[in-house]
């Protein structure tokens, strides 16, 4: 089959399932909350705060139109009247060799900062998606300088991991190249339109996009004062292979969403109170020692009721929980208890388990989406030349683990070496929800371990990770999940205040019902014995 042929069959074959699936997972899907890194959840106290945006610019917008720079390959630029809540503003697209799409939205009247996100799942958003647009109006109403990419592809046409079929060159432009490129090439032309550079410049992404935040700091430690990395895709290559792990778990049984119902009620039974009170949270998972083959009840030989689990159902939600084992030992950690939890469903669905379509599918046959994202990932971007027929099943644990070696020096930001980052004065804050269903949240406490020994004492002088009882990825889940921490870094980088704690809530329609504070790592929130358990003022951070 010649190559044209190939890039054809690869794209019709996963242009539905592929696109269907990772929108339901918001891992690729675009303006989906997963894609955003929370920001200013107190608007009115940001534009308090940080709203003195009174640098003009020094040369007319359509003057950009004419920006040269060597990677630059087309560029535009437009005035844009006010609407959607942000002022009128200079908005400059174009491409960066070889298809890296870029925009760089400037404010009439401009703070001196730069603020950039980044991108989900395999990436290639299209930069007009209303959700990505809603983020950089928050920003222009803010005063800050706004850029983003989609990492040097178009996913509508080129769907997960086949736009390396079209040129190798955008697996490197996805993995690391096209954020730093534009990064740099988005502050140039920021400093030719105000005549001034910027003063600070921020980064600020969920997912994959706390991957590429993370990969800065550790690669290009000079792109960014302050970097927000929420629910990091910390090790894209371990993801891939755990989520390998638990589709063969699972394909030796149907784990319906009535068996995950149960299981939930089960782990919440038994380990909501472990953190001495009694709220409907799992303070720190770690301390569940939940085993579903002895604390679910077991089906009767020959029978599977909602009531019960069948000794190959037990088996395949433990493999999920424990992670995958490679020679006889962990290899990779497996999902928190507590992610199971049935909520009101991920990114805008109905009622269901944490689980339900992202780790388990509801059909016999199907590919829920943590595995659609790690098959790609093996088809196109861990193979090269890429195996668009490879099967899973094929995949050894004890003899095909070095399989992914060399994508995971390209993807994974796993370095915990941040001296240079520190060096500059670079700050780092990092979340994960302890209920996250999509990443293990484990990376994310891992990778700051990793980091805290390697950099040493001074660590939490620029590194701190935030882990947030009952969220799942991003945002979401049953725990106090909105939380601003974009104003703490800013506190952080602008007026040397560390963040000692956020403040967390949780919104019901439209209602805060509960607040908590979220503390620097591995401290926890503990109750005072007196006032509501739904106010963060009767919470302080300490010790575990």
């Amino acid at each position: 089959m010649d190559h044209a042929s190939l890039v054809k069959q690869a794209v019709r074959s996963l242009s539905t399932v592929v696109s269907a699936a990772f929108a339901a997972a918001g891992l690729i899907a675009v303006g989906t909350t997963p894609v955003r890194g929370q920001a200013f959840a107190e608007l009115k106290s940001a534009l308090v705060d940080y709203s003195k945006s009174d640098i003009q610019p020094r040369r007319t917008c359509e003057d950009l139109g004419k920006f040269k720079k060597k990677e630059i390959v087309q560029i535009a630029a437009a005035m844009m009247p006010a609407a959607g809540g942000a002022p009128a503003h200079c908005r400059v697209t174009g491409l960066i060799a070889p298809e890296i799409a870029f925009e760089v939205s400037l404010p009439s009247k401009w703070n001196g900062r730069f603020y950039m996100i980044g991108n989900g799942g395999h990436a290639g958003e299209a930069l007009d998606d209303a959700g990505r647009a809603a983020q950089r109006n928050q920003s222009l109403q803010l005063g800050f300088a706004f850029a983003q990419t989609n990492t040097g592809h178009d996913a509508r046409k080129e769907p997960g991991g086949t736009f390396v079929l079209s040129n190798p060159q955008k697996a490197i432009d996805y993995a690391w190249r096209a954020v730093h490129i534009t990064a740099t090439t988005a502050k140039d032309i920021t400093k030719d339109y105000y005549g001034k550079a910027v003063s600070r410049a921020y980064w600020n992404s969920c997912s994959n996009g706390g991957r590429q935040g993370l990969i800065e700091a550790q690669r290009f430690p000079d792109d960014f004062d302050g970097i927000v990395a929420n629910a990091p895709w910390v090790d894209q290559t371990g993801f891939t292979i755990g989520a390998l792990w638990n589709q063969k778990a699972l394909s030796a049984t149907q784990v319906t969403p009535a068996k995950l119902a149960l299981v939930a009620d089960k782990v919440m039974a038994k380990c909501d109170a472990i953190d001495g009170l009694k709220d409907g949270l799992i303070d720190d998972p770690r301390k569940c020692n939940f085993d579903p083959r002895r604390d679910v009840s077991a089906c009767s030989a020959g029978t599977d009721s909602a009531d019960c689990l069948t000794p190959a159902q037990a088996e395949a939600i433990a493999k999920i929980y424990s992670g995958p084992m490679s020679n006889g030992k962990p290899f990779f950690p497996g999902y928190m208890p507590g992610s199971e939890a049935v909520t009101t469903g991920l990114f805008g669905g109905g009622a269901g388990s944490g689980w339900l379509n992202v780790i388990v599918s509801p059909q016999p046959d199907g590919k829920p989406a943590d595995f659609n994202l790690a098959e790609n990932t093996m088809r196109y971007l861990v193979f090269s030349p890429p195996q668009p027929e490879y099967d899973y099943r094929t995949f050894d644990f004890d003899r095909d683990i070095r399989l992914l070696d060399e994508w995971s020096k390209k993807a994974d930001a796993k370095n915990s070496d941040l001296s240079k980052f520190h060096k500059r004065g670079g700050k780092l804050l990092m979340t994960y929800g302890w209920a996250d269903s999509i990443l293990q949240p484990m990376a994310g406490v891992t990778y700051y371990e990793l980091a805290a020994a390697k950099n040493g004492p001074a660590t939490s002088d620029f590194f701190r990770l935030f882990m947030v009882p009952g969220m799942a990825h991003c945002s979401g889940g049953i725990g106090p999940d909105r939380h601003d921490p974009m104003t703490a870094m800013i506190n952080w980088v602008e007026k040397d205040k560390a963040p000692d704690s956020m403040v967390a809530s949780r919104v019901v329609n439209n209602q805060v019902v509960r607040t908590r504070p979220l503390c620097p790592y591995p401290q926890v929130a503990r109750y005072s014995g007196q006032g509501s358990i739904d106010d963060a003022s009767n919470f302080h951070c300490m010790a575990p």
